[in-house]
């Protein structure tokens, strides 16, 4: 199953766990599949590394690097027109209208606001556990 996923599920994941964690495994041990666009790999990277120089005994590096060596990395021409409220989250959705993928994984509001985009199921992490993980 592909998935997108928001960068505050994957930080939340990386540095928290709880259901964020749940999903990164769920990628770990191949029940899932990430999906991403360079835009969403950058905004990654730059986010892990930011939070690394806080979080020092979290190695960000070898994660953005296994991340982007084991995603689906598409490219998504920006949307037409925004979607979301926060336009920076419109990457998201066009990744996942480029790359055919009905779920975004997000702990957003301005995301999980959205409705009716092409059948896309914007869903938080715990939902996404319990409808399609257990």
């Amino acid at each position: 199953m592909n998935v997108v996923l928001d960068t505050n599920v994957l930080i939340s994941g990386v540095f928290f766990g709880g259901p964020p964690g749940q999903v990164l495994q769920a990628w770990r041990d191949e029940n899932i599949q990430l999906v991403a666009s360079p835009e969403i790999l950058r905004e990654y990277a730059e986010v892990l590394g930011r939070l690394g120089m806080r979080y020092p005994s979290v190695e960000t590096t070898n994660i953005t690097e296994l991340i982007a060596s084991h995603c689906r990395v598409v490219e998504s021409p920006p949307l037409s027109a925004p979607i979301s409220a926060d336009p920076d989250d419109d990457k998201f959705i066009a990744c996942a209208l480029a790359s055919g993928t009905a779920i975004i994984i997000s702990g957003d509001a301005h995301l999980l606001n959205v409705q009716g985009v092409a059948d896309l199921e914007i869903t938080k992490p715990a939902d996404f556990i319990a409808n399609h993980l257990l």
